[in-house]
């Protein structure tokens, strides 16, 4: 599934249709994750694409007359085309745009998703719920140290929480918390301040340096552009069961977190 620096990859790809207008809208399945609203055609004729926002794992296209809220779910892409590009069998979305281009969701599973969210996404019941952005100044250190002292679960599970803090899916909690020296089953609630600061820091540095490397390319996942990303080959435990780590030359193992698979070093990460 897409995390945040994939979904973000995304978004910088398509950031080339700001300003360009919509000349036409085409739902050949409408049958997604939720049903994609009959009436965008209409809603979307002639409007003008003014801004391309992320917020976790959604993707906002913001209009003159209101916003879309389109996600990649666990095998979507969005695709930037030209008009005469034929649809495949999974294409199930285009945005059509008077300058020729093509903005097209293709989506095996259909997990995916495209709604309306009007001229307040942030009220939309799936934006309004989410924690803040990993990436901003205001998930830190302190920020984490308060909002875990009361949580018993696994810290690997609770950093994944969207309510806590948005885009830290499976692969970058496991890479993170490898970075960090803590083990994926340490009890939240034990982390003191300093550990915290720790993980935040890993945490930012890990999803910075996954968008310098274009994403994590491993099954479903392209660019905008079609190009894949490449920092799956850097992992340190994500996928590599077996193999050395790449700090101590310990096998890597796995154990099962909220029906997640979770990628560690026994030595590197000793449990609390």
């Amino acid at each position: 599934m897409p995390e945040l620096p994939e979904v973000e990859v995304t978004r910088r790809g398509l950031e080339p249709l700001v300003g360009a207008v919509v000349s036409r809208v085409v739902i050949r399945q409408p049958a997604m994750r939720w049903p994609i609203p009959g009436h965008l055609p209409q809603t979307l004729d002639s409007a003008r694409l003014l801004e391309l926002k992320r917020r976790g794992k959604y993707i906002i296209a913001r209009f003159e007359c209101g916003c879309l809220i389109l996600h990649l779910g666990m095998s979507g892409r969005l695709c930037l085309l030209e008009q005469d590009t034929a649809p495949e069998k999974h294409d199930h979305f285009d945005l059509h745009f008077a300058d020729g281009r093509v903005m097209r969701l293709r989506d095996p599973r259909r997990f995916g998703a495209v709604l309306w969210a009007g001229t307040q996404p942030e009220s939309h019941a799936l934006l309004s719920v989410l924690g803040p952005e990993p990436l901003d100044e205001t998930f830190n250190g302190d920020f984490l140290h308060r909002a875990i002292r009361s949580r018993s679960s696994p810290i690997k599970t609770v950093i994944m929480d969207s309510h806590l803090v948005v885009g830290v899916g499976n692969i970058y909690a496991s890479e993170s918390l490898f970075r960090a020296g803590i083990h994926p089953q340490t009890p939240a609630r034990s982390l003191d301040l300093q550990q915290c600061e720790r993980l935040v820091q890993e945490i930012k540095l890990t999803l910075q340096a996954a968008l310098q490397a274009g994403g994590s390319s491993l099954r479903d996942f392209f660019g905008a552009d079609g190009n894949p990303g490449y920092f799956q080959q850097t992992y340190f435990v994500y996928g590599r069961t077996g193999e050395a780590c790449r700090v101590c030359q310990t096998p890597i193992e796995v154990l099962r977190l909220g029906q997640r698979s979770t990628f560690y070093c026994r030595v590197c990460q000793k449990a609390i």
